[in-house]
């Protein structure tokens, strides 16, 4: 079923993990429904971020909650191209596409968290519909999305300091070679997921191929890590089906940034493989466990920042909206002022609070102090 073996100590990592996603499930199962939202909420937040900034997009997470408040007052389709142009305007003029990725990222993991179950077994149709979303809002991609690529590319690292660029791996040739990789992914996947006991493992093999191919033109890479979102929320495994909504798995992709790659590289050994048996998958499933588990450890960290928002005295929340506004902005304590009516030592007592809960974060001394949000 697999292409590679799973050793003694993968399975006994595996069986670890299961154990802690089992307890994370009986803790979530626990929680009112407000909560779970903000921490789903936060998590889809931080996924979408991750997974752009992967690709040298340069929204912050910040940016991309005032993004997500903009556009959830209209649950409408057609939200964000009624409100594109307000949003271009209150965020830098050298972000409109990194604006319009992460609007097509938010679409395509909203979609795969709503629509899941929805999608099995899955279809080359489906994958071709996810990424028409993913590039939706993307101008330049109208003539080739949802299509297979038609022009040879690459798994390519990019430095966003330097505008370096490394191919990581050569994929598969466009034409005949993609198409018939694909109906062979996806028959396989079909196939093992629900037979598997290692969800994890069959998103890995999954994941990577997918990837190996490269199937379409652009957006592989965001849409490969929605896959792999997709596996876990279709496996057989209930735990992981419940827990991964609450998971900001791409958010320690990007933090391992360089790790990935070399481990996608490890694995393909820089070639494309019509044969998937010739893949070193090992080294992306214990880099998945590792990410997987200390994705675990954040929805301990949403919920403190749940209970401190909720705790927030009125003047808190006054003062923290100022700052949700113009979240690429760093205000110093008269603007703050002026925005709310605040005695000054409210504004200050505030700032004061908001910095200790770690909504804030404070720059300079003396008069020229300035404050900026923290997502």
């Amino acid at each position: 079923m697999l292409s590679f073996q799973i050793t003694e100590k993968m399975t006994k990592n595996l069986r670890e993990l299961a154990q802690t996603t089992a307890q994370m499930q009986q803790l979530l199962s626990a929680l009112d429904t407000e909560e779970l939202d903000y921490i789903h909420r936060n998590v889809l937040i931080s996924m979408v971020g991750a997974s752009t900034r992967i690709e040298n997009a340069v929204l912050t997470d910040a940016e991309i909650d005032w993004i997500e408040t903009t556009l959830s007052h209209d649950a409408r389709t057609t939200a964000y191209l009624d409100k594109r142009e307000y949003i271009h305007d209150k965020l830098s003029k050298d972000k409109e596409r990194s604006i319009d990725e992460v609007t097509g990222c938010r679409a395509l993991l909203q979609l795969i968290y709503a629509q899941a179950n929805d999608m099995f077994p899955l279809t080359e149709t489906t994958l071709r519909g996810l990424h028409d979303e993913l590039l939706r809002y993307y101008a330049p991609a109208a003539h080739y999305r949802g299509q297979y690529k038609t022009s040879p590319n690459n798994v390519i690292q990019e430095n966003r300091r330097t505008g370096e660029r490394r191919s990581v791996f050569e994929t598969c040739p466009p034409g005949v070679l993609t198409e018939t990789a694909m109906q062979e992914l996806v028959a396989w996947y079909n196939t093992t997921l629900p037979e598997h006991p290692w969800t994890i493992a069959v998103a890995v093999e999954f994941v990577f191929r997918f990837l190996a191919i490269h199937p379409f033109q652009d957006g592989n890479g965001r849409l490969g890590r929605g896959l792999f979102l997709l596996a876990l929320l279709q496996g057989p495994d209930e735990s992981l089906r419940v827990v991964a909504p609450y998971l900001p798995i791409d958010r320690y992709i990007e933090k391992q940034k360089e790790d990935y790659y070399i481990v996608l590289r490890r694995c393909s050994g820089g070639v494309f493989h019509p044969d998937p048996h010739r893949y070193e998958y090992a080294s992306v499933l214990r880099f998945m466990l590792k990410v997987i588990a200390r994705s675990l450890h954040d929805v301990a960290l949403y919920r403190r920042r749940y209970r401190a928002l909720r705790e927030l005295p009125t003047a808190g929340v006054a003062v923290l909206q100022c700052f949700k506004e113009r979240p690429e902005t760093r205000l110093q304590t008269r603007q703050i002022i002026a925005d709310t009516g605040f005695p000054r030592s409210t504004a200050t007592d505030a700032l004061r609070l908001l910095k200790e809960q770690g909504f804030i974060q404070r720059f300079g001394r003396g008069a020229g102090v300035r404050y900026q949000l923290v997502f």
